[in-house]
């Protein structure tokens, strides 16, 4: 089987890549390599961005250099392809906000042209979308205070209303992205999904405050920063880690109904920030410090998929839990810490601040 995937030196693009790789499949990884997040991070940017591409090279992984926004590029590279997995995208609501150009033209434009060449193609593809969809009003209005404890009920599945609350314009794209999904899939009678992804993790994440929660407290707890938290800390997510999402990507070519799924850890794996924080700062033995902050325009406070239709139509559930899985995240960042220490002189980059 020949695969691609469009963002596939991103974090979770390099775990699927991975995924079929040790499968003995031949993978494409189709990356522009934007440096978009990585240059707010104050990280060793170049080595960052280098990492995952090395990594899948290494395995055997051809790496294409060119962007999805390119219609003619893509397509070009697409011929042969059997399955694509779309995890190219902008998904950070802080560079919405600053860059809705940007945002639109990756998001809306960029998963326009992918629909485009599945459609010539005639072959399966699977959107990755985000738990953001659903807006972050919660019962019709915006929860500061939410906790696990107090939702009823616990989890949300895909009947849940979408884009409420207050919205950015990530909201906007990420929900057109996957109407033309749906439309793709309506209209053309195309083998699609839409995953609406819920708080990923592991390794190869380099993680910061505009996205990658879990690995960003990680890294500051190992390199002795603070952590900034937006509200209060009792915001909620289910956690997955990376290769459980990889999994889910290839239940839906084999067993999958076209369709939106909610692909998180559910209920059993829910955290609250402070939690997680605990958590990292068991396993690493050292005391975080965590600095509170106004809540940011936008942020879920409160989430937990349920992964009901995920379980009966992909036949595909989570298995990695939190402990082990920070676990392995918290090895990786102290295997490659250097990749962490570069220099930012940049006073409008969260890390200055």
């Amino acid at each position: 089987m020949k695969v691609m995937v469009t963002g596939g030196c991103g974090f979770l693009g390099s775990h699927v890549c991975q995924f079929y790789a040790e499968r003995g499949d031949r993978v494409i990884a189709y990356d522009n390599m934007t440096k978009y997040e990585l240059n707010r991070t104050g990280y060793a940017v170049g080595k960052a961005r280098r990492y995952s591409s090395d990594y899948l090279r290494n395995m055997g992984v051809a790496v294409v250099e060119e962007d999805i926004r390119d219609f003619n590029r893509l397509m070009e590279h697409a011929y042969g392809v059997d399955f694509m997995v779309h995890t190219a995208a902008q998904p950070a609501m802080t560079i919405s906000t600053e860059d809705p150009e940007l945002d639109f033209s990756t998001n809306v434009r960029g998963t326009f042209n992918v629909l485009r060449v599945v459609r010539k193609l005639q072959i399966p593809m699977v959107n990755c979308g985000t738990i953001h969809i659903y807006g972050n009003s919660i019962n019709g209005s915006l929860a500061q205070e939410a906790t696990r404890y107090v939702r009823t009920p616990p989890a949300i599945d895909e009947s849940h209303p979408v884009v409420r609350g207050s919205l950015t314009p990530l909201h906007a794209s990420k929900r057109s992205a996957e109407l033309y999904v749906e439309t793709f899939m309506h209209s053309y009678g195309l083998p699609l999904a839409s995953f609406r992804l819920t708080g990923l993790y592991g390794p190869r994440q380099f993680g910061g405050e505009d996205h990658g929660w879990v690995a960003n407290f990680a890294i500051r707890v190992l390199r002795d920063e603070p952590i900034r938290i937006f509200g209060t800390g009792k915001q909620v997510r289910d956690i997955l880690y990376a290769t459980d999402a990889a999994r889910a990507f290839h239940a839906f070519y084999e067993h999958g109904t076209p369709g939106i799924y909610n692909i998180g850890g559910g209920p059993e794996y829910a955290i609250s920030l402070l939690e997680c924080i605990e958590l990292i700062g068991g396993i690493t033995g050292r005391k975080p410090v965590v600095v509170f902050e106004n809540v940011r325009p936008g942020d879920l406070h409160y989430f937990v998929c349920d992964t009901t239709k995920a379980e009966r139509e992909l036949r595909w559930k989570p298995e990695v839990p939190p402990e082990q899985g920070v676990q392995r995240l918290v090895n990786w960042i102290q295997r490659e810490i250097d990749l962490f220490k570069g220099v930012c002189h940049e006073s409008t980059h969260t890390c200055c601040r």
